[in-house]
């Protein structure tokens, strides 16, 4: 659900992150020739460089599910995320319209603060939303070309694992959300936002999860 414009504390310092967490649901494997048909993002916490904060709730948060921008789709994707793609042609929120709400929300939650991407893996996530927010949206991206954070590199270096082994499952139990991933976007950037904080804030392996 959309809420009231957060206000991050002043941390003192001139830059500070301020994390988003991202999920897209699409119809195929990459944008233009396919279409993103849902996308989420919550807010997951904030970094002045020495303290990392977590919201308490993570209710600030922007979904929408979009109109297809192509004929082409992959069954297989459909089946997946559960999307009705004929009833997203009738009423599907038209592109340029949710990649402009997004990036305001995105720029005014975010205040003076540096909005920065958060996905697990990063590639996918950010391959749709920065094609969708370069090509439709009428303020650009609100993570510039490069704002971005892996949370599957993150967890492959802390935990002391090869990043083609930090898949998911690999994830000690502190890490994990107590979500389900359901393949709702809103839903999954959720549960990420939830992992990505429990990262941020472990010390690393010390012969967990070998």
């Amino acid at each position: 659900m959309d809420s009231a414009p957060f206000k991050p504390a002043d941390t003192g310092h001139d830059i500070f992150d301020v994390y988003f967490s991202a999920d897209v649901e699409t119809d195929g494997p990459i944008p233009g020739p396919f279409s993103m048909l849902s996308f989420g993002l919550v807010l997951a916490g904030t970094f002045d460089g020495k303290t990392f904060s977590r919201p308490g709730q993570y209710n600030e948060s922007f979904y929408r599910e979009l109109r297809p921008i192509s004929d082409e789709f992959q069954p297989d994707a459909l089946r997946v995320n559960r999307l009705d793609r004929e009833r997203l042609l009738r009423e599907g929120t038209l592109p340029v319209t949710a990649m402009t709400d997004a990036a305001e929300w995105v720029k005014s939650l975010a205040g003076t603060g540096r909005p920065i991407l958060v996905a697990y893996p990063l590639s996918f996530d950010w391959s749709f939303l920065y094609w969708y927010f370069i090509r439709f949206s009428t303020v650009g991206s609100p993570f510039n070309y490069s704002q971005c954070f892996d949370v599957k590199t993150a967890f492959a270096v802390k935990a002391r694992i090869p990043v083609a082994s930090a898949g998911r499952r690999r994830l000690v139990p502190r890490l994990r959300s107590n979500g389900i991933h359901t393949h709702n976007a809103l839903d999954d950037a959720v549960e990420q936002a939830q992992v990505f904080a429990n990262l941020f804030e472990w010390d690393g392996n010390h012969g967990e999860g070998h």
